[in-house]
């Protein structure tokens, strides 16, 4: 990703703060390319699971634990929790998850 493009993630001291947006009920698990949002570009998460009691918030932590390689226990909701934009905490370095999360912007859905 160039640096005149916006990410849709940031660092911070303890992690990496990741915009996402859900789409919960798909066909298949999925992570990759950026939906547009008001308040900037978001990854986006497809999961099978449907949106009631938290469980779609959790598939799109582990989804997005897979994608990056990291424990799932690494990945948490930090906003969102009953709304398809959900801002999602890595508890990992940027150096680390930083490259593989453009990359994962870059992918066409």
């Amino acid at each position: 990703m160039t640096g005149d493009r916006l990410r849709c993630w940031s660092a911070g001291e303890s992690g990496i703060r990741v915009a996402v947006k859900v789409t919960p009920r798909a066909r298949a698990v999925g992570v990759g390319g950026l939906a547009a949002s008001a308040d900037g570009p978001r990854l986006r998460i497809a999961v099978t699971e449907a949106p009631e009691d938290g469980r779609a918030s959790k598939a799109a932590c582990q989804a997005l634990a897979k994608a990056l390689g990291v424990a799932k226990g690494r990945v948490a909701v930090a906003s969102g929790e009953a709304s398809r934009e959900k801002m999602l905490f890595v508890a990992e370095a940027a150096d680390e998850v930083g490259a593989r999360l453009d990359q994962l912007a870059e992918i066409d859905p």
